[in-house]
């Protein structure tokens, strides 16, 4: 019998016990073969154990509109530390920018602006010009955030301003008396967290907030759960408690689980993403990224990553699967570390400069990483070919 005139699903099922590389070699067999070979549903459980491919752990496609197979092929790309270095934007002050990625456009904060750009499909570079600028602040813009709707951050001089993403127009939001470290936003809700101890609960039909918590420590950090019921803050740990502290959305009080009892002094929390309801990634001045599972003992993490330069972790995003990527405070060293490994993965170095620059930010797509320095962005493009697959 003919190959392919096996019931699909049958064939699907064969095709599942090969790897990769058979899968490559299958397909230059004819193109009938190579069509079907080519297919998403032939490359998706080979793609969930790769790096950065775009299946999460609950089996989403971030990327539908990007072929598995290529996806297959970049991401070992990533693992190998296969990439293009280009510095697109550089600027002359020193600066702590802030990123956001959607899509094809990358929002960054230079001052008191926010600007969004248009990358380049080609090179993933960005437009000469910004299509939009975000103003308002009177002061640099210490960290912002996307919904649908709105874009909203938070200043040094302690103002929160949502502008509109469909109009001109935007809502200032008082409260705050120093800078605004932190913000998270989902469905309407708006977390807030300063250098003044407090953290803020709004809503974005209202301009003053809902609910004020004193923390009696600067808070650095915060997270809403995806379940919109609680969330998360990291403080600097400057004070004789955990830094990191569960909240309830409605009540504002604490909750009964307190993250960590063995955090040692100084050791704030500087960034935080939540991959799922119950799993919580943290990073720090402590030099450690840290695993959280809130359904069992928050008292220790499950799993934990050091950081091998005793450097503090500025920044951290995962994949939704396998991979994390972190920025250092030093020499503006990204990390691409595999969750089921222990060691780092990769390391980047990508501040040259006399005088050495944390990495603020960073967030990367399945081709292309993009860290804000002091300085400068710079731009790793993985869209390399070291590795045939026909």
């Amino acid at each position: 019998m003919i190959l392919l005139q096996l019931p699909e699903d049958v064939l699907y099922h064969i095709l599942s016990y090969l790897d990769y590389k058979s899968l490559s070699r299958l397909s230059q067999v004819c193109k009938s073969i190579y069509r079907f070979v080519n297919r998403d549903a032939v490359w998706r459980r080979i793609a969930k154990e790769f790096l950065n491919t775009g299946i999460s752990r609950d089996g989403t496609d971030i990327y539908p509109h990007i072929p598995l197979k290529e996806r297959v092929k970049i991401a070992q790309n990533w693992y190998n530390g296969v990439c293009k270095r280009a510095i697109p934007l550089k600027w002359k002050t020193q600066l702590l920018p802030w990123l956001q990625l959607e899509g094809d456009v990358l929002f960054l904060s230079q001052a008191a602006d926010i600007r969004a750009y248009h990358l380049r499909q080609d090179s993933g570079r960005l437009q000469r010009n910004p299509f939009e600028i975000y103003s308002g602040h009177n002061g640099d813009v210490c960290h912002f955030v996307l919904t649908d709707s709105h874009l909203i951050s938070g200043g040094s001089e302690g103002k929160i301003l949502v502008h509109s993403r469909t109009s001109d127009m935007s809502v200032e939001l008082s409260g705050h008396n120093q800078e605004v470290n932190c913000l998270d936003s989902k469905d309407g809700l708006i977390i807030s967290g300063s250098r003044d101890r407090t953290t803020r609960i709004w809503t974005l039909t209202s301009t003053y907030p809902r609910h004020t918590i004193p923390m009696y420590d600067r808070v650095w950090s915060v997270a809403i759960s995806p379940t919109l019921s609680s969330f998360v803050t990291g403080t600097a740990c400057c004070e004789n408690f955990s830094p990191l502290r569960i909240w309830d959305v409605e009540t504002s009080f604490l909750g009964t689980t307190f993250l960590g009892s063995e955090f040692r002094r100084g050791a704030g929390v500087l960034d935080m993403v939540f991959e799922s309801p119950f799993q919580l990634f943290t990073c720090g001045y402590d030099t450690f990224i840290r695993l959280w599972d809130l359904r069992i003992n928050p008292q220790k993490c499950v799993m934990e990553w050091e950081e091998p330069h005793d450097s503090a972790l500025y920044c951290i995003q995962t994949d939704g699967n396998h991979m994390i990527a972190s920025g250092s405070s030093y020499y503006g060293v990204v990390r691409l570390w595999d969750k089921r490994q222990t060691e780092c993965l990769q390391f980047f170095q990508l501040s040259s400069d006399p005088v050495s620059s944390p990495v603020y930010c960073l967030r990367f797509s399945s081709t292309h990483l993009y860290a804000a320095l002091a300085t400068a962005l710079h731009l790793l493009d993985f869209r390399q070919n070291p590795i045939y697959i026909r």
